[in-house]
């Protein structure tokens, strides 16, 4: 578990199967490229607000945690805040990003169903930490 001094950010890596191997889905916000992802809110268990940040910030409503409670923690960034990232799996393949009420428009400028290798081109090294676990876990 984070420190308790820190925010906690949850989310996930969502991947997919395809003809070509995994896929996963990367969200860019100006230069950044990272994973669906937000404060976990208070009486709100980890796994819960990643899923609701990936339905949020995505529209994916089926994604599963097909390697159970698995998860990796990034160190403390932006603000002291630390992700948390669980890896789950959907068979969706449309990416609906949807409207933050804070912002009025959508959190994201835009999304990609990407390769690992081309996920850790876009990535800065803080998400490419995320990345290789994410690929050890699944075996790719």
């Amino acid at each position: 578990m984070a420190d308790l001094n820190y925010k906690l950010s949850c989310g996930a890596v969502v991947v997919r199967e395809a003809g070509s191997g995994w896929l996963t889905l990367m969200l860019r916000a100006y230069k950044h490229w990272d994973f669906p992802k937000g404060i976990c809110e208070e009486g709100e268990e980890p796994k819960e607000a990643a899923l609701r940040e990936v339905e949020e910030e995505t529209g994916i409503h089926s994604a599963e945690f097909s390697w159970g409670d698995c998860h990796v923690e990034t160190g403390p960034y932006h603000r002291g805040k630390v992700a948390r990232y669980y890896l789950v799996n959907t068979v969706e393949v449309e990416v609906e990003m949807g409207i933050s009420p804070e912002l009025g428009r959508p959190e994201h400028h835009e999304y990609r169903w990407v390769s690992f290798d081309e996920a850790h081109d876009l990535a800065g090294p803080r998400v490419r930490q995320v990345i290789t676990w994410a690929r050890q876990v699944i075996g790719t």
